[in-house]
């Protein structure tokens, strides 16, 4: 079967950074998924994987890719929740073998039902960042679903990622909260405000003037995605007493001494978790993502897919990396199909 993968970490404008290769047929045992793949998103974690990871013991290439969407061609004899023939969307697992690959094994209770109204781009959009969102605002925050009017105010710190464009829409349509993001240039500032942010402000300015601007000094919860490091003392200064602080980056250091002051408490977000420790709740994500479908389906949640880059490629993979590595994509990047 086609496959993009890599021999060793290499910069992204390096041919070899990722490849077109071939391999064998993969089987379904257990509670596996054998899943036909339609159409794939890269995420920061595709970079940050390709430039420091090695193929694993036994294997001559490592395939990335966390975000798929596609119809289950064959299932393991355990599974119980999908059946040959059905359509769905997932994230996989880190420790595994990658979504970039024409068909690819994938742990039934990390997998939903893909929502009816998209089609496969749109839907690959969507997984990882839906389920990293959801968890950072309902089971690291604690934030209870619904529209019950309430005074909290939660700053999103890269509002228009994806991770952030999913983030925004969960937070204004679930949930009572004041909802800030931010954004640097015009164009991702007007997607923010187009996903339902209440507010948008700059994150190139310091934080504690922007908030001061529009009227929220202090925020109760804040959603650091992208640049902790160079945030984290106003980010200290703009959150209120006894308030929760969330992220998903890698800050080089993290001294969370600054927040004792302020009773406030660190929670950090990774979506593997979940998968990569086999955790008893592992189950969670297949019922997360039912969830999210549905959400979709009523129009209350859109999909982020703002780049279609063409088929499931080297070349065009290669073109994806660039862009969520320079910083500058707004939403998803999608690939789909594996012609060309």
């Amino acid at each position: 079967m086609k496959a993009v993968g890599y021999q060793k970490p290499q910069l992204i404008d390096q041919p070899e950074a990722l490849l077109d290769i071939t391999l064998p047929e993969p089987v379904a045992t257990g509670r596996d998924l054998l899943v036909e793949v339609k159409a794939v998103s890269v995420n920061p974690v595709d970079t940050k994987v390709r430039r420091s990871a090695l193929p694993a013991d036994g294997q001559t290439h490592k395939v990335l890719g966390w975000d798929a969407s596609g119809i289950v061609k064959a299932v393991g004899p355990d599974v119980t929740l999908f059946q040959p023939g059905d359509r769905v969307w997932y994230a996989g697992s880190i420790a595994r073998a990658g979504t970039n690959s024409e068909r690819h094994l994938v742990d039934e209770r990390i997998v939903g039902h893909m929502p009816r109204s998209l089609d496969f781009a749109q839907a690959a959009a969507l997984p990882l960042t839906a389920i990293t969102a959801w968890e950072m605002l309902f089971d690291r925050l604690g934030i209870a679903p619904g529209k019950r009017p309430t005074q909290q105010t939660l700053l999103i710190i890269g509002a228009s990622g994806g991770v952030g464009s999913i983030l925004t829409q969960l937070a204004t349509r679930l949930t009572g909260l004041t909802v800030i993001g931010t954004a640097s240039r015009p164009e991702t500032q007007a997607w923010v405000k187009e996903l339902g942010a209440h507010h948008v402000i700059d994150h190139s300015r310091p934080l504690t003037e922007e908030l001061q601007r529009i009227g929220h000094p202090q925020v109760d919860l804040i959603v650091s995605l992208t640049q902790t490091d160079t945030h984290v003392d106003q980010i200290v200064e703009a959150i209120a007493p006894q308030g929760k602080f969330g992220l998903i980056d890698d800050p080089t250091s993290l001294d969370v001494t600054k927040f004792k002051r302020k009773s406030v408490s660190v929670h950090w977000e990774l979506m593997f978790t979940r998968a990569l420790f086999g955790t008893d709740d592992m189950v969670g994500q297949h019922r997360l993502l039912n969830e999210v479908a549905a959400l979709v389906d009523a129009g209350l949640v859109r999909t982020t897919l703002a780049e279609h880059f063409g088929p499931i490629n080297a070349a065009n993979l290669r073109r994806a990396h660039a862009l969520v590595e320079s910083g500058k994509a707004r939403g998803k990047v999608v690939l789909e199909g594996w012609g060309g």
